[in-house]
């Protein structure tokens, strides 16, 4: 059956094309599965609670816009009742009555893992679309000066504050030359816009709608997290050709559902620590029926994802088996008025066999946080860029630098190739168990070796993280880090200059750690190349240890457990000063050619710009394929297909066939540069 919406009819009708509803809500009470609700073109103001999911992925529920992106579901009311104050501050009252039981002006952003810069609300407040700063003072908001913390310190002065009055929620916003009364001007009161309350609501499509500004709270992984739009907990959704912005957290939460008993635990009660918290909640997850058959497997595509504060998309537990392709996350978390571990275009906890491919990823804080449990994740054929600040902004700690993929704590197979990987930073290696494969790597490795402890001062505090069962979600043990675990096949290596801004920040943080031990002491290393893994053994020499004789166990020795895991290379190509390890394989080091990278946006059609291959080497390289790679050594698992199936990279970036001996990088030639890289 189809229902059809329309925002814009005279009054509530039946759902039918003649008389339809006026709201998505009223579809979604009555919608089962095998409908299709069909939305018109108008501004929907509502909370999008569906009561039922479809049967299957044959029999879902669609919700779909009439016409793309101009159906649009909004958190948010326009505030037209606004009186002049003094200059251009001006005051509006706003009965609470308007909020219902949730008040976004007084709940503050909390839990697990936020580090608050200062206080500030869930709510916020949107001038001609673009939210506004918070400010714990009325006196900044009358005389406001310019945060250089953001991104975009310029519009800091349009700064606000509010209070309660009696039954009122007062705002102070200081407009400077816009009339508030004349001007668009919204507060977001609503915590979701297509989200549904119950979990276990199956087999949903979301396609085609525009989706912005809620007040939604800080989701960690050890709490019921929550976005802007998504499947709370359930199997099989999938969000198609929507444009979502403006989440005052998170824009989709591909997420964990409440546990009480573990809601916060660690910044609530502080008996525990956060790391054992969240094996807490992932132990108690599988007891509760975290399995494939009933969670996951859920489809993002096609989606532009932008001015969230702190995630585009978030999950933990609940995205495993997905695919998450061909999507625009942009400008996260560029205000810099949250802070914390949780915030990157894309966070994701035990993303177990999601696939990141056809991404475009930049300006944000962080591209994308793998963190725990990527195992059999795949990150292939994105674009990364400008995934750190620009230059002027001020940072009070390195880890604000970002980078383009962070890797934490995670026993693998990960899998990451034929990407471009251009911020100064590519990634942030904590973990092990990895691959890079045909990428184009133009910043650095940091945090190699280190990163994997709880933070204790004086005391070991080691991480012991899970892995699992071969593509399934039960667990299969739990262990520490060793580190190495690494494969580095075919990427090309480009040195950026460094940034003296960087630079400082990376020397005020090692002054501040003297005394530290390594583990502890901040490294934000800006040299691009396998450099980091200096000293790592080669497979033959970490196995040599085992098997001295070749034919017999080695005497009992406990220290050889403990010890780096192997690096293995091969085919790597190294320009303008990038190094490569110390005991590199067949790799070639380029000291007398200037390659330029010039990454240029034209209307949407993003080009690079490069000599590159003017003298990339044709020499012999492999063909790498799964059984090359082997297995990740924790969990004895192969990089492979999430279905068991092998791999053969014989495919680049654009898709194009590789060669036998292919050319290291993403691009198997010259010719592919004239064609842009993301078009949007």
């Amino acid at each position: 059956m189809q229902i059809y919406v329309s925002a814009s009819a005279r009054r509530n009708g039946t759902g039918s094309k003649e008389a339809p509803f006026q709201t998505i809500s009223r579809a979604a009470d009555i919608a089962r599965p095998g409908d299709e609700v069909i939305v018109a073109p108008g501004v929907y103001r509502e909370w999008v609670n569906p009561k039922n999911g479809g049967s299957s992925d044959d029999c879902r529920i669609i919700y779909r816009s009439e016409v793309k992106g101009q159906a649009v579901i909004s958190g948010a009311e326009p505030v037209k009742n606004w009186k002049n104050y003094t200059g251009g501050v001006w005051l509006a009252r706003v009965p609470n009555g308007l909020f219902g039981a949730y008040n976004p002006y007084t709940d503050l952003v909390r839990g697990d893992w936020y580090m608050p810069v200062r206080p500030v609300h869930t709510g916020e407040i949107y001038l001609n679309g673009k939210a506004m700063y918070e400010t714990p003072a009325l006196d900044a908001v009358l005389t406001p000066t310019i945060d250089k913390n953001s991104w975009d310190p310029d519009f800091t002065v349009y700064k606000w504050f509010t209070e309660q009055d009696g039954d009122f929620t007062v705002i102070y916003a200081n407009f400077h030359e816009a009339d508030p009364n004349r001007e668009n001007v919204e507060i977001n009161v609503r915590k979701y816009c297509f989200y549904p309350e119950k979990p276990g609501l199956n087999h949903i499509t979301l396609s085609g709608f525009t989706v912005k500004q809620a007040a939604t709270q800080w989701a960690p992984p050890t709490a019921y997290q929550e976005g802007m739009v998504g499947p709370h907990w359930s199997k099989g959704w999938i969000i198609e050709d929507c444009e979502v912005s403006d989440s005052r957290c998170s824009g989709i939460s591909l997420g964990k559902y409440l546990q009480p008993n573990n809601e916060n635990k660690w910044s609530n009660k502080r008996f525990k620590d956060g790391t054992q918290t969240e094996r807490d909640a992932i132990c108690q997850a599988q007891r509760e029926g975290w399995t494939k058959e009933k969670i996951g497997s859920h489809i993002v595509r096609r989606c532009e994802i932008h001015d969230c504060g702190q995630t585009g998309i978030v999950g933990h537990l609940g995205g495993v088996f997905s695919i998450i392709e061909d999507n625009h996350i942009h400008h996260i978390n560029n205000k810099q008025d949250l802070f914390g571990a949780e915030i990157a275009g894309i966070k994701m906890h035990a993303a177990i066999d999601v696939i990141f491919r056809r991404n475009h990823i930049h300006h944000c804080t962080r591209g994308l946080w793998l963190d725990w449990q990527a195992q059999g994740t795949r990150v292939t054929q994105n674009l990364f860029h400008d995934n750190v600040p620009p230059a002027g902004t001020e940072l009070f700690t390195s880890f604000q630098v970002g980078e383009d993929v962070f890797v934490e704590v995670s026993h693998g197979p990960t899998l990451i190739d034929n990407n471009l990987l251009l911020s100064n930073c590519a990634m942030r290696l904590s973990t092990q168990g990895f691959a890079l494969v045909h990428n184009l790597i133009a910043g650095s490795f940091t945090f190699v070796g280190r990163g994997t402890d709880n933070g204790a001062v004086t005391l070991p505090s080691p991480r012991y993280t899970p892995y699992h069962m071969h593509h399934r979600t039960e667990l299969a043990g739990f262990m520490t880090f060793l580190h190495g675990d690494a494969r580095f096949y075919n990427n090309v290596f480009v040195q950026k200059p460094i940034r003296e801004d960087l630079e400082r920040v990376r020397q005020a943080d090692l002054e501040r750690a003297k005394g530290r031990s390594p583990d502890k002491t901040p490294e934000p290393n800006f040299v691009c190349g396998t450099k980091p893994y200096d000293g790592y053994p080669t497979v033959e020499e970490y196995f040599s240890k085992f098997y001295p004789d070749g034919d017999r166990p080695a005497s009992p020795s406990s220290d050889k457990y403990y010890e780096h895991l192997p690096v293995h290379t091969g085919g790597n190509v190294y320009f303008n000063g990038a190094q490569p390890c110390d005991k590199e394989k067949n790799y070639l080091e380029y000291k007398n050619h200037e390659i330029n990278l010039n990454f240029i946006e034209n209307n949407g059609r993003y080009m690079l710009e490069t000599n590159l291959y003017d003298f990339l080497p044709d020499f012999e390289t492999q063909l790498v394929s799964t059984e090359l790679l082997g297995e990740a050594f924790e969990p004895e698992q192969k990089f492979e297909n999430p279905d068991g199936s092998p791999i053969l990279f014989n495919q680049d970036y654009f898709g194009a066939h590789r060669a036998i001996n292919p050319f290291a990088g993403p691009l198997e030639n010259a010719d592919e540069l004239k064609s842009p890289l993301a078009e949007h």
